[in-house]
């Protein structure tokens, strides 16, 4: 499905009934990256994925967009399809927008999964390595999603093909230097709802160091580190991932459209 706004075309799936889930990908990634979650969830909720602009098969943005950009584009795509106080889970890049939109909007739950926010050390460049084809070639070697191999691999290699920076669109590669570049500890004590980190123990994209501190900035959150497990924490270690989640929100099941 797609979705006008403000003249971007948003790709989206939604499936399943109860309460609303959301879930927002990371930097180079797309809707299918996050498939296993969204079919485990839609057993109990309404799941949305969608694909941020300049990913998967969602117009690229205009101009350069901030996380705000992202935000704000967020928050009209869930005015337009009346999806009230979702539950959101953000991955990466995924969490950065999470963070924003859940310091200034009601939400019901916040899940950040190995999630941006803190000011890098390293330079840019270094996580436009990160987030790459490689990365992407190793996930995808996952049963589950294995069966959208080729289709993914040809739509990342098009954004981030072999990490070459050049590759990347004008836009995008701006946009890339904003969102890496803006540090958002300052919305942390900001979100109310109840947040579950959840940190791969050898992700060095973004370190257990920041989840440790987003635990500490948040008012009500808590901190898993799964063993051997990356910055697709989420893949690595899927089934614990999914149980952690389901006692996560164990309390927002089975909740039906009035």
């Amino acid at each position: 499905m797609n979705i006008d706004i403000d003249g971007v075309n948003v790709h989206y799936h939604v499936s399943g009934e109860g309460a609303d889930v959301v879930l927002l990908h990371g930097w180079g990634a797309n809707i299918q990256a996050f498939a296993p979650v969204h079919q485990s969830l839609e057993k109990n909720f309404r799941v949305w994925s969608l694909d941020f602009p300049g990913f998967g098969e969602s117009d690229e943005p205009p101009e350069p967009w901030t996380v705000g950009d992202y935000t704000v584009m967020l928050e009209k795509f869930l005015q337009k399809l009346e999806i009230d106080q979702p539950i959101l889970v953000g991955h990466s890049f995924g969490g950065r927008v999470s963070i924003k939109y859940a310091a200034n909007h009601p939400v019901r739950k916040v899940i950040l999964v190995d999630s941006a926010g803190i000011k890098p050390k390293r330079k840019p460049m270094y996580y436009v390595k990160v987030y790459t084809y490689k990365t992407f070639k190793k996930l995808l070697k996952l049963p589950i999603i294995n069966r959208y191999e080729n289709d993914i691999l040809t739509k990342v290699k098009g954004k981030l093909g072999s990490a070459d920076y050049k590759n990347v669109s004008g836009i995008m590669q701006q946009t890339m230097v904003k969102v890496v570049n803006e540090d958002l500890q300052h919305h942390l004590p900001h979100i109310k709802a109840p947040v579950l980190l959840v940190w791969g123990e050898q992700d060095e994209a973004t370190p257990v160091a920041d989840g440790k501190l987003m635990e500490k900035l948040i008012p009500d959150a808590g901190l898993v580190v799964l063993e051997n497990a990356g910055h697709y924490s989420y893949l690595d270690k899927r089934n614990e991932f999914l149980i952690i989640i389901d006692s996560f929100l164990q309390k927002d099941k089975g909740e039906r459209k009035s």
